[in-house]
Parts: C-alpha cells; sequence; structure tokens
C-alpha cells in the first residue's frame, strides 16, 4: 500500500490534535472526579436527611439512591498521589456514608441485645468490626477504617466528626467535608465539643468535668496531640486528663476556665450512649 506524503502529513496532524485534546482533559473521567460528583450527591442526601447530627433513616431508607451510588464510587478509586486534605475528607466521607448505609440496610435492628438501646447499630451484628466494604480497592471494617486509615492522619479531632450512628458520638454534620475546606469543618468539631453534653459537659455544682469514652477510646492519639499543651496547674494530672483538658481549654468561658483552674474538680468519662441517632418519630 502506498502511502503518500500529504496523508502522512494529515495523519501526524490527526495525532497532534489527539494528544492536545486529551491534555486539554486529562482528569475528565478519573476516578478522582467520579467519587467528586458522587459527592456532591452525598452532599445533598446530608443536607436533606440530617438535623443536628440526628438523620431521618426511614426517609433515607426510601429514598437511598444517591447514598448507593457515593458508596458505590468509593469502591476502586485509587488515592494515588491525592493531597492529604482531599484524603482526609475521601476517609472521613467514606466512614460516614457506610455507617448510614449499615444502619438503613437493616432499619428498624430490632432488639437482639440486652446490652445495647433497642435499634441500636450495635444490634446489627459485627457492625463495625466484622462487616467488610470495598473502600479505595481495599476489604476494610468500619473499625479499621477508623484505627487504621483516618488514624495515620495524626488529627484526634477526626474521631469527633464520625457520626458512628449513635447519639454519643461526633455530631454527624448536614455537609459532606471537602479537601479544601476540612481543617475548618475539623476545627468547627472540637469547637462545638462544649456545647454537646456527649463531647464534654463542665458540672460546677457536681465539681466533675464529664468527657466522652472516645477521648479513653484513643486516649493515645489525644495524648500525643494534646496532653503537652495543657496548663501547668495539671501537671498533676493523668496525662489522657491532661489531653482532654486542652482539647476543651479553647472554647471554655470565663467562668468555665476559672472553675477549672482551682484544680478541685475529679474528671469522668461518661458510658457511650449507643441509642441510636434517629430523628424519625422524634
Amino acid at each position: 500500500m502506498r502511502i503518500d506524503r500529504v496523508t502522512l502529513r494529515v495523519w501526524a496532524w490527526a495525532a497532534i490534535a489527539a494528544v492536545a485534546a486529551a491534555s486539554a482533559y486529562p482528569r475528565a473521567q478519573s476516578e478522582g472526579d467520579v467519587v467528586a460528583a458522587a459527592r456532591d450527591g452525598f452532599d445533598r442526601t446530608l443536607d436533606q436527611y440530617v438535623r443536628e447530627g440526628l438523620v431521618y433513616y426511614r426517609a433515607l431508607q426510601a429514598e437511598r439512591a444517591q447514598l448507593d451510588r457515593f458508596v458505590v464510587a468509593l469502591a476502586d478509586v485509587s488515592l494515588t498521589a491525592v493531597p492529604r486534605d482531599d484524603r482526609l475528607a475521601f476517609w472521613l466521607n467514606a466512614y460516614n456514608a457506610l455507617v448510614l448505609q449499615t444502619v438503613i440496610d437493616r432499619y428498624p435492628s430490632g432488639s437482639r441485645s440486652a446490652l445495647y438501646p433497642p435499634g441500636s447499630i450495635r444490634q446489627i451484628p459485627g457492625a463495625f468490626e466484622r462487616v467488610e466494604h470495598r473502600v479505595a480497592g481495599q476489604l476494610l471494617t468500619l473499625d479499621q477504617i477508623e484505627r487504621i486509615e483516618l488514624s495515620g492522619f495524626g488529627d484526634p479531632r477526626v474521631y469527633f466528626a464520625l457520626g458512628r450512628g449513635a447519639v454519643g458520638g461526633g455530631r454527624l454534620r448536614s455537609a459532606a467535608f471537602t479537601g479544601d475546606d476540612v481543617d475548618r469543618q475539623l476545627s468547627a468539631v472540637a469547637a462545638e465539643c462544649l456545647r454537646r453534653a456527649q463531647c464534654a459537659q463542665i458540672d460546677r455544682a457536681g465539681n466533675q468535668v464529664l468527657a466522652s469514652s472516645v477521648f479513653s477510646w484513643r486516649s493515645a492519639a489525644f495524648i500525643a496531640s494534646y496532653a503537652s499543651d495543657a496548663d501547668h496547674l495539671f501537671m498533676n494530672r493523668s496525662p489522657i486528663e491532661q489531653a482532654v483538658l486542652a482539647y476543651i481549654d479553647p472554647h471554655l468561658l470565663a467562668a468555665e476556665r476559672e472553675f477549672l483552674m482551682r484544680n478541685g474538680f475529679e474528671l469522668r468519662f461518661a458510658p457511650f450512649d449507643w441509642e441510636l441517632n434517629d430523628l424519625t418519630g422524634r
């Protein structure tokens, strides 16, 4: 077959044009874009069905398509070369979305164990420790996402950003986490701690501070990040007490700080409230 020079030139320019077009839209069909598009649906789901950390589970169960699309999009996304804050937002959203899906898959979950409230996510066998989910090409339990993936960021604020499907967990936000804004979002999570009795409360009448058991569950992370920032007046207290006091200190009212500085209070960890964070019927 004889190919003249004109034809060769046409083919060459066509190849150059194809490469240029491809480079102009290098990520148009990338896995990251698929997740970002699905995250918009997850954001709308949270906005529609979450109020003050509580969830309209029955309505979400009936209209779950956006949530399910987001979970499907998480399965095989590659996080290679993804910036840290985008990865952090990814894992926070993944955890919270999988908790919501776990609940509505079995809602209402009834009462199998007297150890937990009826309808609790803990009534779902192995919800955190045994049930595996495909996320970013791995099979992971919710517990593994928290202990391995999220713990790897070295930021204990993440532990109060997890809804956990329970009243005692962090307040589930009505918006998804985003890489561009995740640090500010986590700062807001920390700031609201003293506004939520499930996180920490100062009982001046009872001369005590009652802190979430989440602090004790993840004590090593809180100690590493916060204990050294505690006021010198608290040096006689345990490292985890120092960490809790340093964590809440930036958000204390003047009267609360004055009470704590007397250093005569008892700090206790409250039992975790596993009641389902369900707004249905409230």
